[in-house]
């Protein structure tokens, strides 16, 4: 239950020289994800732009020539079939046209010959007549997009708006627009995302900058501490200087080191003080029997050294049980058999169970109870052992001729138990230690020598494991009183 690893069976330089490794792959991983995160951004940028801009850019400019050809062949060409306007006025319309929308624009019969035309220099000479000329090739839809039955050598969007007089169409006007023209669109929205996801990147950097100073180093300082701990260097501190999550586990482990000291030192003033309370009667057994074997000492003194024997023999086996009740207490499994009874009868009988021993230094024990019965509801065999570890610690440290006290009294939900002795009392400076285990303080040491420093430390774990609380209070040469709380019943 108590071994331990000892700090020396680590080696420091391995785990010191993978410590540094991981921290530098885990930096370096940064790294990469950070530069390939650019790439990434600047591929997407480059070629989702193109793809998902195209036809959301196609649909705009074919509504924007549909509406410009709707708006003239409804509104001005049919007064040319009315002769209200000549050819030449019709010209001036598409050229007007021809220049704000930089396109071929054709005004043509309902058989598809060319009445007037308009063409930007970028565009091939317009037909006579155009062949397999069908009004209804983009019915349902507002435009088309290809080489126009063979007359331009690159794609172009095609709307076409009837011109419409005597509630027939007469005519009509056809716009061709180059698909290449929306590329100087894409570049222009190509460079304005490549722009902005660029400074994105670069402000990212600052991001980065904030994980190396907020998350990275102190990771770095918790990764060293660990490091350390594993190297059993438990004296390892790691500076606290922030109070986030992060200064919360450096303050963590920083308690846990704390800790493990603590319990470092323990563990050895333990096995210390178990090696000590059993190697002294041990050695006095074994010095008697061995004279006894050799005949050092007679046959008639045997009695006398067999009581000897008997009383160490008996201080091993308290000692030993003592052990074992601690170790119940310290499995952190331990299932209290709760039960309601009078706590009242249960310190009549312990108290006269030390009727023997009171006779012989003539201590009265008195008992002051409010009521007859008091009844609680707690672990009856734990609640038994505490009352005789506190009446038996009150009967070695009073003197003769003295009165020990057991009073009980009622507040609340709670019942308070109080022995209180009249004897020589505990110095100021172990009042906070009494609880520790094998601790004996320089009076008790020289009181009595059959104690093993261990009732009070079972007395507490005992009331702690029932969630209630024991508090001495005590004054040096004038006695001692111990009071324990327990649930009422």
């Amino acid at each position: 239950m108590y071994s331990r690893s000892q700090p020396h069976r680590y080696s420091p330089n391995p785990a010191k020289h993978k410590g540094v490794l991981m921290r530098s792959t885990l930096y370096l991983k940064f790294i990469i994800v950070y530069i390939l995160f650019g790439f990434l951004c600047i591929f997407s940028v480059a070629t989702l732009t193109f793809s998902m801009t195209e036809a959301p850019l196609e649909e705009d400019q074919a509504a924007a020539l549909y509406r410009e050809a709707n708006l003239v062949a409804s509104s001005y060409l049919p007064s040319y079939f009315s002769e209200d306007l000549d050819i030449g006025d019709v010209y001036l319309q598409l050229s007007g046209m021809e220049i704000r929308l930089d396109a071929s624009i054709w005004f043509v019969d309902r058989d598809g010959k060319m009445i007037s035309s308009a063409v930007s220099k970028n565009y091939p000479s317009v037909p006579y007549y155009i062949e397999d000329f069908d009004p209804l090739e983009i019915s349902g839809r507002q435009y088309q997009t290809g080489d126009y039955h063979g007359y331009f050598a690159e794609d172009v969007i095609t709307v076409m708006a009837p011109v419409v007089y005597g509630y027939a169409p007469k005519g009509y006007l056809l716009i061709h627009k180059h698909l290449d023209d929306l590329k100087d669109t894409q570049h222009i929205l190509l460079r304005a995302a490549s722009v902005t996801v660029l400074l994105i990147y670069v402000l990212s950097f600052v991001i980065l900058l904030a994980f190396q100073y907020f998350v990275y180093r102190p990771l770095h300082k918790i990764t060293e501490a660990a490091t350390q701990y594993a190297s059993g260097n438990l004296d390892y501190e790691i500076p606290v200087d922030t109070e986030d999550e992060m200064g919360y586990l450096s303050a963590s482990l920083n308690y846990m080191s704390s800790h493990l000291r603590d319990m470092e030192d323990y563990q050895k003033k333990f096995v210390a003080n178990v090696s000590h309370d059993f190697r002294s009667p041990l050695t006095s057994i074994k010095g008697y029997v061995e004279a006894m074997a050799d005949g050092t000492i007679p046959p008639e003194l045997y009695e006398k050294y067999l009581k000897i024997i008997l009383f160490e023999t008996e201080r091993l086996t308290d000692l030993t049980q003592d052990l074992l009740t601690l170790n119940e207490f310290d499995t952190k499994n331990l299932l209290l058999n709760k039960e309601i009874f009078d706590i009242h009868e249960m310190i009549k009988h312990v108290a006269a169970s030390f009727e023997g021993t009171c006779t012989q230094k003539k201590i009265t024990i008195d008992v002051l109870f409010a009521a007859k019965h008091l009844r609680v509801n707690a672990d009856k065999h734990k609640i038994q052992q505490v009352l005789y570890n506190l009446l038996d610690n009150a009967i070695k440290f009073s003197d003769p001729d003295s009165v020990i006290t057991i009073e009980t009294t009622e507040r609340g939900d709670k019942v308070y138990t109080s022995v209180k002795d009249e004897g020589i009392g505990i110095p100021r400076n172990s009042l906070n230690r009494v609880w520790e285990r094998f601790y004996k303080s320089d009076l008790s040491r020289g009181k009595d020598k059959k104690g093993t420093g261990l009732g009070l430390a079972i007395v507490k774990e005992a009331i702690q494991a029932h969630g209630e609380n024991i508090n001495v209070v005590s004054t040096e040469g004038v006695g001692t009183e111990f009071i324990f709380s327990l649930p009422k019943g």
